[in-house]
């Protein structure tokens, strides 16, 4: 379930819902789901979406979507991932610039969990270990006593990223998997955050520590497209991509650092995700 900032609860993407019902939960499902998921399908999906051929899927996605395109900057498209990855114009997305706030990285469904010193937390009734995620138990052990927010992006959300402050990132970590589904339905079967593609890197930040930023891959969004390795960066400048689909990004952030709101920390507490955008605030440094 999902709620807005101002408490209205709201529903969202229904008919994929029903299929992504029947890819994981059931027996016929499961076995074309374990074609989809293999990284060659999304590559050549991926190749499909940037060439030419795939123009005519972009006004079929608008209407289905119901899209307000005076939003973004639209030209002439080259391809469905072209538009995908279309910008959205600056003033409909402002950025908070004040240096005690923490932002949110991009337009998603936001769930904030406190991360416990066994560096277990809980997702969607499936629980996952820090490690896991990263593939790194030393740098997990760093984050204990600290916060985990999970942004889900769904596909006709803005798939473009920005980072949260200034300072210095670290070169780019990868994680090799599979490519599953991002959505709720597949957290009831899979252990998502571990066995997905996944890029992490360090972020040296002036106001809330060293933050872990990472993307994850999800169900035929088989390229996460960053535009740096180790980068001095500043708050609100765009930090990359997805191409087509729905994805993930997580970020944790140490002991003592930051204070999440308190309305998103109250609707992960009830079961609900919290709508946020694109440099909103979510949060204010310690």
């Amino acid at each position: 379930m999902i709620k807005k900032r101002n408490g209205e609860i709201i529903t969202t993407n229904q008919a994929q819902n029903k299929v992504l019902s029947i890819l994981y939960d059931t027996f016929g499902g499961r076995i074309i789901l374990k074609f989809l998921i293999s990284p060659a399908v999304s590559r050549t999906v991926g190749t499909f979406m940037d060439s030419p051929f795939s123009i005519p899927l972009i006004n079929k996605f608008i209407k289905k979507h119901n899209l307000d395109t005076s939003d973004y900057i639209m030209k002439h498209f080259r391809s469905y991932n072209d538009f995908f990855t279309r910008k959205i114009k600056p003033e409909k997305r402002p950025v908070d610039y004040r240096a005690d706030h923490l932002i949110s990285p991009c337009d998603s469904k936001l769930s904030v969990y406190r991360i416990q010193k066994n560096s277990i937390f809980k997702i969607k009734d499936s629980l996952y270990r820090i490690s896991d995620l990263l593939a790194n138990e030393f740098l997990a052990r760093r984050y204990d006593g600290g916060y985990c927010f999970i942004y889900r992006l769904e596909v006709d959300d803005y798939h473009r990223y920005c980072y949260i402050d200034d300072g210095l990132k670290t070169e780019n970590v990868f994680i090799d998997g599979e490519l599953h589904t991002v959505n709720p339905i597949a957290l009831k079967r899979y252990n998502i955050y571990k066995r997905n593609c996944r890029e992490y890197t360090v972020m040296h930040t002036d106001n809330f520590g060293d933050v872990v930023h990472m993307e994850v891959g999800a169900l035929m969004v088989g390229r996460i497209c960053n535009h740096h390795g180790e980068y001095y960066f500043v708050k609100g400048e765009e930090k990359g991509m997805f191409k087509f689909g729905g994805s993930t990004i997580v970020q944790l952030f140490e002991k003592g650092r930051i204070r999440p709101d308190k309305d998103i920390i109250r609707n992960t507490r009830e079961g609900f995700e919290t709508v946020v955008h694109y440099g909103e605030k979510t949060g204010t440094a310690l």
